[in-house]
């Protein structure tokens, strides 16, 4: 018999088979508790205390993966706290105040820290407003409060190489901003109603968010940048600090005793044409030659004037 011949290698191969089912074993315990807790899609480290980390990377031209993973956390009794990472320059109005929006309804239920990174301005300082602390470090770029509108005119090359646009429309302002034509005295008034509107909008959810006097958010948003250390002695941001400390902050709001494990969503897979689509230089080009007018919370240095 085989293991007769062959002892050593007998009982190898039968503690090896048992190394191998019991690791098997483990796997699918760690897999079914990970669903049943809601985080198999999630990374995990190891810890006493898990506080989940909401990332906000670049332009912000959509919400609905943020809100779903904030309001996972919100409804996972394993997270205990939130800190949202911010390196954006803003973005498009709707997405930033809808995930405000999800940040105030989570706050009641479990504490929010912003973490700022290089950049946190326009619409990603809107969204960090909504947390209960904001961490930023010395040199990072913040504020930016205020709104633009823009786009890009083509009339006088249309005029040079002799085409003529068309346009029927129902109503005198349903080609408002259109780049074929010049903009009239009353569409501009009509736009910079919106502006003020969208505006009056950031200063009242940064004085809601932050508990701040609205005349005082008032002066302060007028477009301009601060870096973090001078977004502190405006009230604008509460500590410098960077991502760790951060992640300890959340860790005491959420009563963790220990070392915090954070929570992330997995990353999906690289792709090129979602980097060159999600890039900067893209962004930069579609409003450039986008035929529709933008506006939005951004901050960008290469922003198009008003005309």
């Amino acid at each position: 018999m085989f293991s007769r011949r062959h002892p050593y290698l007998f009982l190898f191969l039968i503690f090896s088979s048992l190394i191998t089912i019991a690791v098997v074993s483990i796997l699918l315990l760690v897999t079914t508790a990970m669903k049943r807790a809601g985080l198999s899609d999630l990374i995990v480290e190891p810890g006493d205390g898990k506080v989940g980390v909401v990332e906000i990377r670049g332009v912000i031209t959509e919400s609905k993966d943020i809100l779903n993973l904030i309001k996972r956390f919100r409804e996972n009794d394993d997270i205990k706290s939130i800190v949202v990472r911010i390196d954006s320059p803003g973005g498009v109005i709707g997405p930033s105040q809808e995930i405000y929006r999800e940040i105030r309804k989570t706050t009641p239920e479990k504490k929010i820290i912003a973490s700022m990174g290089s950049i946190a301005a326009s619409g990603g300082y809107y969204i960090a407003a909504a947390t209960n602390g904001i961490v930023a470090n010395p040199g990072t770029i913040t504020g930016s409060i205020g709104v633009i509108m823009a786009y890009t005119n083509f009339r006088a090359v249309l005029d040079k190489i002799g085409m003529v646009p068309v346009v029927i429309k129902s109503g005198a302002f349903k080609d408002m901003g259109s780049p074929t034509k010049e903009m009239s005295p009353e569409e501009k008034k009509v736009l910079q109603a919106f502006v003020d509107q969208a505006h009056e909008q950031f200063v009242s959810a940064i004085a809601e968010g932050r508990n701040m006097d609205i005349d005082h958010v008032k002066s302060l948003a007028d477009g301009r940048i601060y870096t973090g250390e001078e977004a502190v002695k405006q009230g604008l941001v509460d500590r410098l600090g960077n991502f760790e400390d951060a992640i300890e902050w959340a860790g005491q709001l959420g009563g963790i005793q220990g070392r915090v494990s954070t929570v992330y969503k997995r990353e999906e897979k690289f792709s090129f044409l979602k980097y060159i689509m999600d890039s900067t230089f893209h962004n930069l080009v579609n409003r450039l030659t986008r035929q529709d007018i933008f506006g939005g919370y951004l901050y960008s240095p290469e922003s198009i004037p008003e005309n």
